[in-house]
């Protein structure tokens, strides 16, 4: 099983990375394979073509499991994230990969954007979207223990779903 985590933060290196990359490991019992931080990907993403999209955007298809990352930004996932999404073709571009979607917020105002916002579009371009979304507070994710609650409830799944795929 090949486990990505995608983060669509502004800032690289960012507290999104880490709750994902916490997140892909609770899950999966070990690291992710692959981390794309979308930001490092700069202007290639406003256009079609470049290499370094394209060969993150077949990273992504040849996983098993990926968590698409993204902090809370005006009420929905950024820009960037949407950018790097873009990329894929709707309805296929995520055929077989079983898309995880976790947001981080500063309070819990936004608590449903994960299901409500991100999921969908994951959705649209053919994600397995079996696991609800997971939000967390940007000031407590590490120590709060809602990865770890989420990963009890929901790791046997999505291994199972992404040994199917």
């Amino acid at each position: 099983m090949t486990t990505t985590v995608v983060v669509g933060n502004p800032k690289p290196a960012s507290r999104t990375l880490d709750a994902g990359r916490l997140l892909a490991e609770a899950l999966t019992g070990q690291p992710a394979d692959h981390f794309i931080d979308v930001i490092t990907l700069g202007s290639g993403l406003l256009a079609w073509g470049d290499e370094a999209v394209a060969a993150s955007v077949r990273v992504v298809q040849e996983s098993s499991l990926v968590v698409f990352a993204s902090p809370t930004f005006k009420a929905t996932y950024t820009g960037v994230l949407k950018l790097f999404l873009d990329q894929f073709a709707g309805g296929t571009g995520l055929r077989d990969v079983v898309s995880v979607p976790l947001m981080l917020g500063a309070g819990p105002a936004h608590a449903m954007a994960a299901d409500l916002l991100l999921k969908p579009v994951l959705a649209e371009l053919g994600g397995t979207c079996a696991l609800p979304g997971l939000f967390l507070l940007d000031s407590t994710y590490a120590e709060d223990g809602k990865i770890a609650e989420y990963a009890e409830r929901w790791a046997g799944v999505a291994t199972a779903l992404a040994k199917v795929s």
